[in-house]
C-alpha cells in the first residue's frame, strides 16, 4: 500500500549491489516506529575529463559484462578548466573496479569514492531529517520513494544502557540492560539455592541465570528483538562490549544478532590505529560515551566511569576503579552473584545519568543534523565538509579535485604574541567571535572561489594569502558559513544549547579541513588565507588598542589580553572593554569598506575582566610563556572565579598535592592575602606525611612496554613492576599494550600502586611539584621556596 506522507530520522545507512542495480537502503526512527527506506536500482556516477572519453568508452567495452555504464556530456569541469564527462555505472562495485583500472592507465576519475548512500543524501540537500513521499509500504519497509529535507524533525529515540562483566580473559559473565522500560540482568551461573530468590536478590531489577554462555547471547538477541532499541549506548561501548561480545559469540558458535530484523554487526577495522574498530548495525546507532562527550566538547582528566561519574554526578561505580576491581568481580561471581549484578546494572545507570545530565543525545542528533554524517560516527570532520560543499560546488559548474592533487606544504597555525610576563591589575580580554569562520565569509575565502579569482584577472577580485586571489561574486563556502552562522544565531535565541554547539563545532573545523591533507580541497593558499589574514587581524588589532593608550601583554589567535594600567573597578573595566570592542569593529567595518569594497563580518567582543592576572615565564628562563595563564575574573554582578589556562593544576600528569597547592597560592595571592605561612605549612606537612593521599601521580602508557628501549619514563618503570607483580600472583598482565597507570614516587624510584615497597622520597615531591608551582609566581614578587622553607630549619 502507498504510504502516507511521513517524517523521520535516519539513524544508519547501507548499500549493495544486487542483479537489479545498486539498493540504497535507510533506517529511519520516525513517531510512528522505526522504518526501513529502499531505493532499488540508484546509479553509481563519476567524472573524468572529457578527452579521455574515448579510452575510458574502450576499457567499458572490454570489460564486457552484464553491468550497465552510461558516459554523458555534461555542463561541468575540473578545477584545471578541463570539460568533463560523467561516468554512470549500475552498481557500485563496478564504479570502484573502473577506477583502479583506469588508474592503472593513468586516467583519472574524480569522486568516485563517494558511496552511494553518502551521494544520494548530500545532492538532495539531506543531512538527517526526512519527509518520506510516495512509495509502496509493506510492514516498516518503504520501496520506491522519494526523500527530501525535514529540516525541523528530531525523533524521541528508543535508548537503552548496555554493559558487560568479564573474566580478566574476557570470558563472558554477565550482560546488563538498562532501557526501554526495563531493568535486566543476564548471569552466568545457577540460581541461588533454596530459601533465596531472584527477588531476595534483586528487588529492583529482573535477575536471569543462563546455564551457558551460549545462552547468554541468545538471551541478549532475543531482548533486542523484543524491545526494540533505537540506540545503544554504552561505556567503550564498540572497543570492549560489542567487541567482546562479538568474541563470545564466535567462540561458542552462536550468532550476536543486534541489528534490526536479526542482522550481524558489521566489523571493520581502523585504517590507521591497531586494534581500533567500527561497529555497524542495521537500524541502530551504538553510541559511546567517551566519543559523545569529546565530541561536545566535554573535558576530564580521565574518562574512565569512575572519574566522569564522580566529577558528573557525584557519585560512582558500585566497586569503583579499585586495583583489586578484577579481584572482587572474581569473588562476586563465585560467591555473590546478586551483587556482580547489581554491579554491572550501576554501570549501565551512570551511562544512562551521564547522557541525561550532558543532553548527549540532543547533541547527537543535532551534530547529524548539521554535519551529514551518521549519528554515531564521530570525527568525520573532512566527511561533514565534502557533505555541504560538494553538491553546491556542482551546482557552481565543478567537479572534485582528488585527494593529493596539490602538493603538501607548511600551513601556518593560529597567531600566538609574545607575553609580558608578570602580575597586573585589570586585564581585560577581547575575543573575535568565531574568527576563522568571520574571515571566510567576510574575505570569500573559498575553493572555487579561487580558482574562478585567479581566472579573473588582476585587481577585480578579494585578495587572499600567497597569491591567492578570490572571487568576488561566484564562491560556495562563504553562503555555507553563512547559513550555519545564522541558524546557531537562531539556536542561541530559542536557547537550543545542543544545535549551537553542533553548528559551532562544524564551522570551526572548516578552517582545519581546509588545511588537512587527506581533503581533496586541501591548498595551502586557501588555509593562509585564512590563518595569515588571523595574524594580521590580530596584529592591527594591537595597535589599535595601544593607540588607545592601555598595553597588549599577550593574544592568542583569537583574543587579545589587554592591560589597562591601573586598577579599575569592575565596573569601569567592564565599560573600557566593551568601549574598545566598538571602536575595533567600528574600525574594520569603515577600512574594509573604503579599501576593498567588502561588508565586514568581523566582531570582536568584550569577553572577560581579570581583576588580578598572572602571566608566568617559560621555566628556566626570563621569557614570557604561551598557552599558560592564571587570573581572577569577575563578571557583571561582580561574581569572582580563579581561572588556569595550561598551568600546572589544569593538567592530568601533575599529581593532586601540586593541584592542591597551586590553588591555594593563587588564591592568597590574587585576594592580596597572606601566603608565607600557607607555602611553610603546606611544605611542612608534605615532608610529615599528612599529605600522603595526594602523591599518586596518574599518567598514560602511550605505546606497547616494550616499544621503550632508550627513553624509559617513570610510568613504564612503575608498569613493568606492576605486571612483574602480577605475574608472580598469576594475575593477568594490565600494562603491557598501553593504558593508564599511578604510582608514587619512592627512595627506590617510582612504583606503582599494586606493590609500594620502598618509603615515599618526600625530596622529591618538594623539589619537582611544589618548588617550581611556588617559585613561578614567587619570584616575580621578590619572594622564593627556599627563602621561605628554609627559614623554619632543613625540611629533612
Amino acid at each position: 500500500m502507498a504510504p502516507t506522507s511521513q517524517q523521520g530520522f535516519i539513524l544508519t545507512r547501507h548499500w549493495r549491489d544486487t542483479r537489479h542495480g545498486t539498493e540504497i537502503e535507510f533506517w529511519l526512527a520516525t513517531d510512528g516506529g522505526p522504518r526501513k527506506i529502499r531505493l532499488n536500482g540508484q546509479a553509481s556516477v563519476a567524472f573524468a575529463e572529457a578527452g579521455q572519453r574515448a579510452a575510458i568508452e574502450a576499457q567499458l567495452a572490454l570489460a564486457g559484462g552484464g553491468q550497465q555504464a552510461d558516459v554523458r556530456e555534461l555542463p561541468l569541469k575540473t578545477f584545471e578548466q578541463q570539460p568533463v564527462v560523467g561516468i554512470y555505472c549500475s552498481h557500485y562495485k563496478q564504479l570502484t573496479a573502473l577506477e583502479r583500472t583506469l588508474r592503472e592507465r593513468g586516467i583519472k576519475l574524480y569522486e568516485a569514492d563517494i558511496r552511494p548512500p553518502e551521494r544520494y543524501l548530500m545532492e538532495r540537500f539531506i543531512t538527517a531529517s526526512v519527509q518520506i513521499e510516495g512509495g509502496q509500504q509493506s510492514g516498516h519497509t518503504v520501496t520506491d520513494c522519494k526523500l527530501r529535507p525535514a529540516p525541523d524533525y528530531r525523533p524521541v529515540l528508543k535508548m537503552v544502557s548496555l554493559d558487560i562483566e568479564t573474566s580478566a580473559y574476557e570470558d563472558l559473565y554477565s550482560i546488563a540492560l538498562e532501557g526501554c522500560g526495563q531493568r535486566q540482568v543476564y548471569m552466568l551461573g545457577d540460581a541461588p539455592g533454596q530459601g533465596r530468590t531472584d527477588a531476595d536478590c534483586a528487588p529492583d531489577f529482573a535477575l536471569e541465570y543462563c546455564a551457558t554462555p551460549r545462552q547468554l547471547i541468545e538471551k541478549l538477541n532475543a531482548w533486542f528483538q523484543l524491545h526494540d532499541p533505537d540506540a545503544i549506548i554504552g561505556w567503550s561501548l564498540v572497543q570492549f562490549d560489542l567487541r567482546v561480545l562479538q568474541k563470545n559469540a564466535d567462540k561458542h558458535k552462536v550468532p550476536l544478532l543486534l541489528g534490526r530484523e536479526g542482522r550481524q554487526i558489521d566489523w571493520r577495522k581502523h585504517h590507521a590505529k591497531q586494534e581500533y574498530v567500527f561497529a555497524a548495525l542495521a537500524g541502530r546507532i551504538a553510541i559511546d560515551g567517551i566519543e559523545a562527550l569529546r565530541a561536545a566538547s566535554w573535558s576530564f582528566p580521565s574518562f574512565s566511569l569512575e572519574n566522569v561519574s564522580q566529577a558528573m554526578l557525584g557519585e560512582g561505580k558500585d566497586i569503583g576503579d579499585a586495583y583489586d576491581k578484577m579481584a572482587e568481580i572474581e569473588r562476586r561471581f563465585r560467591h555473590d552473584k546478586p551483587a556482580l549484578a547489581h554491579y554491572n546494572l550501576k554501570d549501565c545507570e551512570l551511562v544512562t545519568r551521564i547522557f541525561d545530565k550532558a543532553r548527549l543525545m540532543a547533541f547527537i542528533l543535532e551534530r547529524a543534523h548539521v554535519t551529514g554524517l551518521q549519528a554515531d560516527h564521530f570525527g568525520g570532520s573532512i566527511a561533514a565538509f565534502s557533505h555541504h560543499y560538494l553538491p553546491r560546488m556542482h551546482r557552481e559548474g565543478y567537479v572534485a579535485p582528488s585527494v593529493g592533487d596539490i602538493e603538501v606544504g607548511p600551513s601556518p597555525g593560529g597567531f600566538v604574541m609574545d607575553s609580558k610576563p608578570g602580575l597586573y591589575d585589570s586585564v581585560v580580554v577581547l575575543d573575535y567571535k568565531s574568527l576563522y569562520p568571520s574571515i571566510i565569509r567576510t574575505f570569500l575565502v573559498d575553493p572555487v572561489g579561487m580558482i574562478e579569482g585567479a581566472a579573473g584577472g588582476p585587481g577585480r577580485g578579494v585578495p587572499g594569502f600567497r597569491g591567492a586571489v578570490f572571487s568576488r561574486d561566484k564562491h560556495c563556502l562563504p553562503a555555507i558559513v553563512d547559513t550555519l552562522w545564522q541558524g546557531r544565531d537562531e539556536a542561541k535565541r530559542h536557547k537550543n544549547e545542543a544545535l549551537s554547539q553542533a553548528l559551532k563545532l562544524l564551522m570551526n573545523s572548516f578552517c582545519g579541513v581546509l588545511g588537512s591533507p587527506d581533503c581533496r580541497f586541501f591548498n595551502p593558499k586557501l588555509v593562509s588565507s585564512v590563518t595569515l589574514r588571523g595574524h594580521e587581524m590580530m596584529k592591527l588589532t594591537r595597535e589599535l588598542v595601544e593607540r588607545e593608550g592601555y598595553d597588549v601583554i599577550y593574544g592568542d589567535t583569537d583574543s587579545i589580553f589587554i592591560w589597562l594600567k591601573k586598577e579599575y573597578g569592575n565596573g569601569e573595566a567592564l565599560a573600557i572593554g566593551q568601549g574598545l570592542a566598538d571602536k575595533i569593529n567600528l574600525w574594520w567595518k569603515d577600512t574594509l569598506q573604503r579599501e576593498l569594497g567588502l561588508e565586514s563580518q568581523l566582531e570582536i567582543e568584550f569577553d572577560t575582566h581579570f581583576r588580578k592576572f598572572f602571566m608566568p615565564t617559560i621555566r628556566g628562563s626570563e621569557l614570557g610563556s604561551k598557552k599558560r595563564y592564571a587570573g581572577l575574573s569577575a563578571n557583571a554582578q561582580g561574581e569572582e572565579e580563579v581561572i588556569y589556562r595550561g598551568l600546572e593544576v589544569a593538567r592530568s600528569d601533575w599529581t593532586p598535592l601540586a593541584h592542591q597547592f597551586q590553588k591555594g597560592l593563587f588564591n592568597r595571592i590574587f585576594r592580596n592575602e597572606p601566603y608565607q605561612d600557607y607555602v611553610r605549612d603546606y611544605a611542612r606537612k608534605t615532608v610529615s606525611g599528612e599529605y600522603d593521599d595526594l602523591l599518586v601521580y596518574r599518567k598514560r602508557l602511550r605505546h606497547r612496554l616494550d616499544e621503550y628501549q632508550v627513553n624509559v619514563p617513570p610510568q613504564v618503570r612503575a608498569a613493568r613492576l606492576a605486571d612483574a607483580y602480577n605475574q608472580s600472583l598469576q594475575r593477568p598482565l594490565r600494562y603491557q599494550n598501553g593504558g593508564w597507570i599511578s604510582y608514587v614516587m619512592t627512595t627506590g624510584g617510582p612504583e606503582p600502586l599494586e606493590v609500594v615497597k620502598s618509603s615515599i622520597d618526600y625530596q622529591h615531591y618538594v623539589s619537582k611539584q611544589l618548588q617550581p608551582i611556588a617559585d613561578a609566581i614567587l619570584l616575580p614578587l621578590h619572594d622564593s621556596f627556599a627563602g621561605l622553607t628554609t627559614s623554619q630549619g632543613n625540611l629533612f
